[in-house]
């Protein structure tokens, strides 16, 4: 009878130390974590105007909410015009030729009479030199 209490007692710690953790080798892996708050950046979706957060250096940003992928540009590269209908400000890449509005949808051109200096020059960055190649 000792040895079936001793056979007992083994199996009942061998079931125990199964049941103290995870197997060994394993290990849990932490959720990824997104880069501190100085490599990130924000905008707002063009179309549903969601806040967006987005690594900074990315030229484009998905809208978790409309699915929109909206195209990133930095201050340079970006120009300011008020919509010829709802007086709405609204940014462009340089070079557009016009601009719908995100709230009215007029289409407003853009030309010499509309046009404002970039945001950088307005925010007092100026605009980098071009690159010589």
């Amino acid at each position: 009878m000792a040895n079936k209490e001793g056979g007992e007692q083994h199996q009942q710690q061998q079931v125990e130390e199964e049941e103290e953790g995870p197997p060994p080798g394993w290990q849990s892996i932490p959720p990824p974590q997104p880069p501190p708050s100085s490599e990130m950046a924000q905008m707002v979706c063009g179309s549903c105007r969601q806040l967006l957060s987005y690594p900074r250096g990315a030229r484009q940003a998905k809208c978790s909410c409309c699915e929109t992928v909206n195209f990133v540009l930095e201050a340079h590269q970006v120009g300011l015009v008020k919509c010829g209908s709802c007086a709405l400000l609204l940014m462009y890449p340089f070079g557009a030729s016009s601009v719908r509005c995100s709230s009215c949808h007029l289409v407003t051109e853009i030309g010499a009479h509309n046009r404002r200096p970039p945001w950088s020059v307005q925010q007092g960055h100026p605009t980098p030199p071009k690159a010589v190649h």
